[in-house]
């Protein structure tokens, strides 16, 4: 069973994802909270494996909720509940250290789906609407090889060609293994590309650098 609470200061919402999630999956909800601080105080007394968290809500929004429990609990996984107005705010949770995001208004067997990927170590950044919001380039931009962002001035991080290779494998959902199987690398050596990519583009985790390198266009849609 995957212990999970859900953070959504309405509260048909949050009876509705609890009753939907426990019946057709393998997901246990062992908390209800409707503010940021009712999280925590729920992280206080039983530390769950999934965090769902909503962003806009009284007292202590899905934010300043992830940073203080991603601080304390590191080992939570946090999910964002997000929906199109919101989405401006997403960058700020993962930057906080959530593990990816989704739409509220999304099908259950795909949340279901989404919950079992970050709890088994993988970030969760759907493509098709990280491409809608941040993505407004021209046909000639995104014809053009991402790597020849390494010498103008659309890579103001100072990525070489291998980090910018391995921020693409990061962007379609490849985990570390992968990525060091397709470059022949060894993993030690994909983790330290991967933790100089963070450095560099002044990020704490995989989730955060992905939404920067599409919002920032350091990456093509393909």
């Amino acid at each position: 069973m995957i212990n999970t609470i859900i953070v959504e200061d309405q509260e048909l919402i949050r009876k509705s994802l609890m009753i939907v999630l426990e019946s057709m999956s393998d997901v246990k909800v062992i908390g209800l909270a409707g503010n940021g601080k009712e999280a925590i105080r729920l992280c206080e007394s039983s530390v769950p494996e999934i965090i769902l968290m909503d962003i806009q809500m009284p007292i202590m929004d899905g934010v300043q909720a992830t940073k203080e429990i991603k601080e304390r609990w590191p080992e939570a996984k946090v999910i964002i509940l997000t929906t199109f107005q919101d989405i401006t705010h997403v960058r700020n949770a993962l930057n906080a250290g959530a593990e990816g995001y989704i739409l509220k208004a999304v099908n259950p067997q795909f949340l279901v789906k989404g919950i079992e990927l970050v709890y088994h170590g993988g970030t969760l950044i759907p493509q098709h609407l990280a491409k809608e919001v941040f993505f407004n380039m021209s046909e000639e931009e995104e014809n053009r090889d991402e790597l020849s962002y390494e010498l103008n001035e659309k890579n103001p991080y100072g990525l070489n060609k291998q980090e910018f290779k391995v921020l693409k494998y990061l962007a379609q959902g490849l985990q570390n293994k992968a990525i060091s199987e397709l470059m022949y690398l060894s993993l030690g050596t994909v983790k330290n590309y991967i933790s100089t990519i963070y450095s560099k583009l002044n990020v704490k985790n995989r989730s955060a650098a992905i939404m920067k390198a599409m919002e920032e266009s350091l990456i093509s849609k393909k």
